[in-house]
């Protein structure tokens, strides 16, 4: 209830429902055709971590690997702004069975070239080669880990309120996670290892807010005698409205923060959970309430059941 006017978001539910349907298809489809970009976690190449003395100038980092032949190479901050990644596309022209010795010599190489044109000094942390079946078992086992907590979750949600909720949150929670991924592939934004670790922080984030928003369905079917079910999930998505608008609001103001200050190498994991914050808001009042009242809930299916012979147990 927002200045003390209920709003009727039921009765969009129809076109909420199709405006998420032209989401998921157009989603799935960029999936298909244009799959993700991947970053190096899940591909071939050359990670080069460095270390400096001083606080890092990356532009300045940048033009000199340019200047000295290396234009593909990426460069992010991890750990604090005075350690960097270095990523660089793996060689073609080098035997698989080399690409390990080869990137300890370009590790060395790039620290001394960036050693030579820096004031500060650089410690060489580490130059290693991912191979591209390291990838593929990653994506293998990110993707199971994802299917694995949909149904977890499915059966948890059938027996903490009922078998109707638990579908409607698994289908919110994968209406989340594909909106997501196709939004990174339809503007080709890089997929790593971080966006997949924002992708299991969408589910719980999603999965929180619905399990509020059918705890207060499940409470008002069992105490208003009066309304239809239409009526009674109105009513609890706007007693509800608030909390979920203070908790998103608090978790994007975070995650803007970690976007604009958090450097390069963060950016893809907070891109990943605004997105999914703003989805999964959305979902847990247009998608999970509106497949309960789809699957047409009821309040016997939500009352307390009586216990056989309970009406005995008072009498001597």
């Amino acid at each position: 209830m927002i200045f003390g006017r209920e709003i009727d978001f039921m009765g969009v539910r129809k076109i909420a429902a199709a405006i998420s349907g032209v989401l998921v298809v157009v989603s799935i489809i960029s999936l298909v055709i244009n799959s993700l970009e991947f970053g190096l976690d899940f591909t071939s190449g050359t990670s080069v971590r460095l270390n400096y003395a001083d606080t890092i100038d990356m532009d300045e980092v940048n033009g000199v690997l340019q200047t000295n032949g290396y234009e593909d190479a990426v460069v992010v901050s991890f750990g604090s702004d005075r350690d960097i990644r270095i990523i660089l596309p793996v060689d073609e022209s080098v035997a698989v069975e080399d690409q390990a010795a080869q990137a300890v010599e370009i590790g060395a190489t790039i620290a001394t070239v960036l050693s030579s044109t820096s004031d500060s000094q650089i410690s060489l942390l580490g130059s290693d080669y991912v191979s591209a079946k390291v990838g593929e078992e990653l994506a293998e086992q990110g993707g199971l880990g994802m299917l694995v907590a949909l149904g977890i979750i499915m059966v948890y949600i059938a027996v903490r309120f009922q078998f109707k909720f638990s579908v409607g949150a698994v289908v919110a929670l994968a209406h989340d996670l594909i909106i997501t991924l196709g939004i990174f592939s339809v503007f080709s934004m890089e997929f790593n290892l971080n966006t997949l670790a924002a992708m299991l922080a969408i589910i719980g984030y999603s999965l929180n807010d619905t399990i509020v928003v059918s705890d207060r369905i499940r409470e008002n079917f069992r105490r208003m005698r009066k309304g239809t079910p239409i009526e009674l999930v109105n009513r609890s998505l706007n007693q509800t409205l608030s909390r979920t608008m203070i908790t998103s609001f608090t978790t994007l103001l975070v995650l803007f923060s970690i976007l604009f200050i958090g450097g390069d190498s963060t950016q893809g994991f907070a891109i990943a959970l605004i997105i999914g914050v703003l989805v999964g808001t959305y979902s847990s009042i247009y998608i999970a309430s509106n497949i309960i009242i789809y699957m047409n809930v009821t309040r016997e299916d939500l009352m307390i059941p009586v216990k056989e012979g309970a009406d005995l147990d008072g009498l001597p």
